[in-house]
């Protein structure tokens, strides 16, 4: 999930107006590295992390071209279902000297329905409302490729834009930091340093990664120094029920819908109503920036048939809400940082329904809490929670990466980390959801 699109006036209209003299970009239907770097068969015979194909580019900003160098690989991965899969990531390139050894695995909050939309298409150059979020990422990146740290943003959805599949974030995550150490031109290798960054949906992969890399990639974990993300999503179910009604969040449950049923396999029509059904198809290719304060207070009930309104009536929805809530999931065993807003209230969230309390607009600080405290008893101690009081959801981006640029420096220069294990409040419970239908 992302920043919302009012946050960044100044920033798209800016982009609006570059999209304009610039015309509508170059595709990925039109670009032959997507339309033949994804064969079958050499996904078939290919290991995870495996290097199928790689170009270089400019790096792009809203189409105009900038001195930083992109290489651009497509690689062999797995999908949220354990199957093989290939995906793209881009490694962007400091113009200076570069940092021995190190690297930035940033991942991107472009939340979106659509392939189209992903970092390595707008990268590439390909101009559209929903790839201006990438182009405004731009002013997290800038300043880690100005401290010469080479840059990873990887297509963290996939190529079926498989929004907020959290397991398969992680996949792509890690098996981009393997193929971006197997091509040269990166000047990185298979013993490069890495740091992972990301917030809202980019802290779904980052701290998804941390979590799976010990058990799916221990090659990877032993080289990452750190995870730093804010504005955490941990238990959907309960996001689902804290944006119930909201004025700008709502919306996104119609994405989430969508996004799991394509994820998992999962027909969602028996149980949603006519207005649901209608809402739910007309997003199929939406972006984030599509559903934010479109849909003012729009609820559950308004997406299912009656007798579903109960979301734990959904058995289908209560199977995966409890596959991607990350209380499930190992603790991860590298140091971290996570940043929380907590004023909802700016958004148009209400921060006052029982067991959620306080949140951010969209990501939950009761959840998080309880999941970093959960990391600490089962003996990761390298855990430092930050708290922003009168911020929220889209504010708090921007203190968060003076954080995290703080965090990352001090593990690429080894000093100790710090943790505040013994300082965080209790949180919310993060037990699965028991669900109520047949």
């Amino acid at each position: 999930m992302s920043l919302p699109a009012r946050c960044f006036a100044a920033a798209l209209i800016a982009a609006a107006m570059v999209m304009t003299s610039v015309g509508a970009g170059v595709t990925s239907a039109s670009d032959p590295f997507y339309a033949s770097g994804h064969g079958v068969a050499a996904v078939a015979n290919a290991q995870p992390g495996d290097v199928l194909r790689t170009r270089t580019v400019s790096y792009r900003i809203t189409g105009v071209p900038t001195a930083v160098t992109a290489v651009q690989i497509v690689y062999r991965t797995t999908d949220v279902k354990g199957r093989p899969t290939s995906n793209v990531t881009s490694v962007l390139k400091p113009t200076g000297p570069a940092r021995a050894g190190a690297a930035v695995s940033y991942q991107s909050f472009y939340d979106s329905l659509d392939p189209e939309h992903s970092p390595s298409r707008s990268v590439a150059g390909s101009v559209s409302f929903g790839g201006l979020i990438n182009n405004m990422e731009s002013v997290f990146l800038i300043p880690l490729l100005a401290r010469g740290y080479p840059v990873i943003v990887t297509d963290t959805e996939g190529q079926r834009a498989n929004f907020a599949a959290g397991p398969e974030y992680a996949y792509n995550t890690i098996d981009a930091i393997r193929a971006a150490g197997r091509v040269s031109s990166t000047g990185l290798s298979d013993t490069t340093r890495v740091a992972l960054y990301g917030y809202s949906g980019g802290a779904i992969a980052t701290n998804w990664a941390a979590a799976l890399a010990p058990r799916y990639a221990p090659d990877v974990n032993r080289r990452l120094v750190g995870a730093t993300s804010g504005g955490l999503l941990v238990a959907p179910a309960s996001n689902l029920t804290y944006v119930d009604g909201s004025l700008g969040w709502s919306g996104v449950a119609v994405m989430a819908i969508a996004g799991l049923g394509r994820s998992y396999d999962i027909d969602f029509r028996p149980y949603l109503s006519e207005r649901g059904r209608q809402l739910v198809g007309s997003i199929q290719r939406a972006s984030i920036a599509d559903v934010l304060f479109r849909y003012p207070g729009l609820r559950w009930s308004d997406l299912v048939l009656p007798k579903y309104a109960d979301p734990r009536s959904v058995q289908p929805f209560v199977d995966v809400a409890n596959r991607i809530n990350l209380g499930s999931q190992p603790t991860p065993t590298i140091p971290l940082q996570v940043a929380q807003a907590l004023n909802g209230w700016l958004e148009g969230t209400a921060g006052n329904k029982p067991s959620i309390d306080s949140g951010d607009g969209v990501m939950i600080a009761g959840d998080v809490r309880s999941l970093l405290r959960q990391y600490c008893a089962s003996g990761n101690r390298s855990v430092q929670y930050i708290e922003y009081p009168v911020l929220s959801h889209s504010i708090a981006a921007l203190p968060a990466e003076a954080e995290a640029i703080k965090f990352i420096e001090d593990r690429f220069a080894g000093r100790k980390p710090l943790s505040t294990c013994g300082n965080i409040a209790p949180g919310n419970s993060l037990a699965p959801l028991v669900g109520t239908g047949k």
